[in-house]
């Protein structure tokens, strides 16, 4: 076991504790006192420290846009279609990327990281532990969200295609739409209706059972306003 003490920690349920000390077991928080902790462990002496939780990034796309390197590690947004709802985060996940020890180095243990917004629709997100070497153990919940973007992104990347969307109006059709098939086949799945199996419709059962949120990118505040509109009004769903 491994002990900190004499540090100022700062406890997110109980205040600041000056000069306290903290026990630490095979990697988690046993026990936070303002008084020694009686025992033979290894100490650290963080005197005139500030002692912190890990801190938690909830927005970052860390192992998915590679911080080092070329296009080989660009790997955040499939961009060969506006609706992809069923790119997984975690198959392009890379924990060697050095941003993940840039992270730990800042003080962030947990992050929240997924595709980036090229698409209207993008795939769905994780929250992970950022120490590790293999994704699937430092994951804690997969998925964790469904991205989806609005505003110049999905724009200036279909544009460039000549394809749907190249407008606001474009990108609220297709987010529209995709959430239109999504809501009738979970609603035939529920009603234990045969069904086609479709990878992509999968992807939306867990935000219709309101088990993840829709994670919305936007850049301008009518952009909150429609995708608001959309998922919220039209279809019940939670959006952050």
């Amino acid at each position: 076991m491994l002990s900190i003490e004499r540090g100022k920690i700062f406890t997110v349920t109980n205040g600041i504790i000056n000069d306290g000390f903290i026990l630490i077991d095979n990697g988690r928080i046993k026990e936070i006192s303002s008084k020694p902790i009686k025992g033979n462990f290894e100490k650290i002496n963080a005197k005139g420290k500030l002692v912190f939780p890990g801190f938690i990034d909830a927005h970052s796309h860390l192992g998915l846009f590679a911080l080092e390197g070329g296009w080989e590690g660009f790997d955040g947004n499939e961009m060969t279609n506006p609706s992809t709802p069923a790119m997984r985060a975690i198959d392009a996940i890379n924990p060697q990327d050095p941003a993940y020890k840039d992270a730990i180095s800042a003080g962030i243990t947990t992050i929240f990281t997924g595709p980036g917004s090229g698409n209207v629709v993008g795939g769905q997100s994780v929250i992970m532990k950022t120490y590790g070497e293999i994704a699937d153990e430092m994951i804690i919940r997969n998925p964790a969200g469904l991205k989806c973007a609005f505003g110049e992104n999905p724009k200036r990347v279909y544009t460039e295609k000549s394809q749907l969307p190249t407008t606001r109006m474009g990108t609220a059709k297709v987010f529209r739409e995709t959430l239109s098939k999504a809501k009738e086949y979970y609603e035939n799945k529920k009603k234990k209706k045969k069904v086609s199996f479709d990878l992509n419709m999968e992807a939306f059962l867990p935000v219709f059972e309101h088990k993840i949120p829709l994670r919305i990118h936007s850049h301008r505040a009518d952009d909150i306003v429609t995708a608001i509109r959309i998922a919220k009004h039209e279809f019940g769903l939670k959006a952050v």
